[in-house]
């Protein structure tokens, strides 16, 4: 059993990653829409949140937890790892995929003030800066595409990013971000997206084979802790 969690439905997008190269695995997810945002709490609050999460998953039987969101992973992913005793594979804004790829051009990164505020989001800025990347916070964007709010996140879009028309590249440094790219290319054009969803896919492979972890039937668990129906029915529908 794997678990995964998430502030809420964006963890669906690593998921989905997930599922196009390790199907056959059981899996939990866990959407915490009780506690969404993270991204505006401090760490103390998300520390107690992620630890129940985990502890459950844990007890769940799950062996390989995933932390499928920005914010979780900046400020969690060490006190999780140490507490523990199961492999925690913990996602980053794809800073280095940019740097990696000599990427040209002017570079937008988008991700939560949880995540910029972190001292990991930091080193890796420091370390993989190209001079090229304009960082911006995305106060409230995030629990907008939660609620799927379409008149209130294009007028984010229009109100926060469109200064931006130009840049060639977006990272998209929150996991709930990559299911508004149609909406962000309405305003910024035909741009080329970057999110870490694919690193924790090749992360998590190299750890089911490192412990050895058995195939299964596939089973999906969803549990939502708001027991909201509606968020329920959508991760279904952007799952599949």
């Amino acid at each position: 059993m794997i678990g995964i969690f998430d502030s809420g439905i964006g963890g669906v997008t690593v998921f989905r990653e997930i599922l196009k190269t390790l199907p056959n695995y059981d899996y939990i997810y866990y959407s915490d829409s009780l506690n969404n945002p993270y991204g505006d709490k401090s760490q103390k609050e998300l520390l107690a949140i992620v630890d129940n999460i985990v502890n459950y998953l844990v007890n769940r039987g799950c062996k390989i937890i995933v932390i499928a969101c920005n914010t979780a992973s900046a400020l969690c992913k060490e006190y999780l790892r140490e507490k523990f005793n199961v492999p925690i594979i913990a996602i980053e804004p794809a800073i280095k995929q940019v740097y990696d790829k000599k990427t040209p051009g002017k570079t937008l990164l988008m991700a939560t003030k949880g995540t910029m505020d972190s001292e990991k989001f930091r080193e890796l800025y420091e370390k993989y800066d190209n001079k090229e990347i304009y960082l911006q916070e995305c106060a409230g964007l995030a629990d907008l595409i939660e609620n799927d709010d379409q008149e209130q996140i294009r007028e984010y879009i229009n109100k926060y990013l469109k200064k931006y028309q130009g840049v060639e590249n977006i990272i998209l440094g929150c996991t709930h971000y990559p299911l508004i790219k149609e909406e962000l290319k309405e305003v910024l054009g035909d741009v080329y997206f970057y999110d870490g969803a694919k690193g924790v896919e090749k992360e998590l492979e190299r750890v089911i084979n490192k412990i050895g972890l058995e195939q299964s039937k596939g089973s999906i668990e969803f549990i939502d802790s708001a027991k909201n129906k509606k968020k329920i029915d959508r991760f279904w529908s952007l799952l599949n």
